[in-house]
């Protein structure tokens, strides 16, 4: 019975021969000879006999008479061409297609990540991506791990990068690599001078300087800090790490990121790192992509060029 846009397709009988077998009949029409076919097709001469004969009991008639002068074809053999370059240029249309499909696809790589991520690691895969891709051109949206997948979500990026603890409803992934969160402070703030380490309730009872509700760096240091009392309200709330790290240095408060975000600081000294005794802060690093479309194309290389990450 037929659906609902018309009669069932009705699937393709055992007897259709596929293409190789098609494009060698064409070149022995056109070459009058399977010797010549062969070696037009890149295969030996017995080879090119045994698929023609192959082709020959698969339709139940014959195709090719053979003599010492060379090769005809049958009538039904000459009919049979005719259906077989049909066919065979259908097929190239439809290969023409799907590579101008996949070029547009290739053409572009939109990338969305957190902001960690899109600061501290992407910069160098997609230097290593342009160095094997240069004609792909490609655009980078930062933001929270939320925008992220708002953005894979609305079809607005090909591949997602981001740091929470979990993926994202709607997305499937792959974790990357790993990343420390660290406490750190000005120099002059009394913390950095501490010869003992904090407490995971001195820190959860403190008004810190932290990234927005949605990012995945407050998600782990909620998570972490649940079973402390949780956080105090925050001294101040900022969309970029780099505020963040501003706000610190100026001695407004302490803060938590990423060990990635602040190893020039903490280097220069601008910024001291606090132990906190009973705290581990460590989060999951995650390609994403949305549920059921595995990255492909450039996305899927740029996927590869992660692998490694510390």
């Amino acid at each position: 019975m037929g659906g609902e846009n018309g009669p069932a397709a009705v699937p393709l009988s055992h007897r259709v021969p596929d293409l190789g077998a098609l494009e060698l009949l064409l070149a022995v029409a056109r070459l009058g000879s399977l010797g010549r076919a062969a070696r037009a097709r890149g295969i030996s001469q017995p080879a090119a006999s045994s698929r023609i004969r192959s082709m020959e009991r698969q339709l139940g008639v014959a195709l090719v008479e053979r003599s010492p002068r060379g090769s005809r074809l049958t009538d039904a053999g000459a009919l049979v061409t005719d259906w077989a370059r049909r066919v065979v240029e259908a097929a190239e249309a439809f290969d023409a297609g799907a590579q101008a499909l996949r070029g547009q696809r290739d053409s572009r790589l939109r990338v969305a990540a957190s902001m960690t991520i899109a600061e501290y690691l992407l910069p160098g895969w997609l230097i290593a991506l342009r160095a094997r891709r240069p004609g792909t051109a490609v655009s980078l949206l930062a933001g929270n791990s939320s925008v992220v997948a708002g953005r894979l979500l609305g079809g607005e990026a090909d591949l997602g990068f981001v740091e929470g603890l979990e993926i994202p409803e709607g997305l499937d992934g792959t974790v990357i690599g790993h990343d420390r969160l660290v406490v750190v402070a000005a120099p002059s703030h009394p913390w950095a001078r501490r010869r003992t380490g904090l407490t995971a309730a001195e820190l959860a009872g403190t008004p810190l300087i932290l990234r927005e509700r949605g990012s995945g760096t407050r998600q782990v240091l909620d998570a972490a800090l649940a079973r402390h009392g949780g956080l105090a309200e925050p001294l101040l709330e900022l969309a970029s790490t780099t505020a963040v790290k501003a706000a610190v240095v100026s001695e407004a408060a302490p803060s938590v990121l990423s060990e990635l975000a602040v190893g020039e600081e903490l280097t220069a000294r601008r910024l001291v790192e606090v132990p906190v005794g009973d705290l581990r802060l460590t989060r999951a690093l995650r390609a994403v992509w949305p549920t059921g479309q595995r990255p492909a194309g450039p996305a899927r290389e740029l996927l590869g060029l992660t692998r490694g990450t510390p």
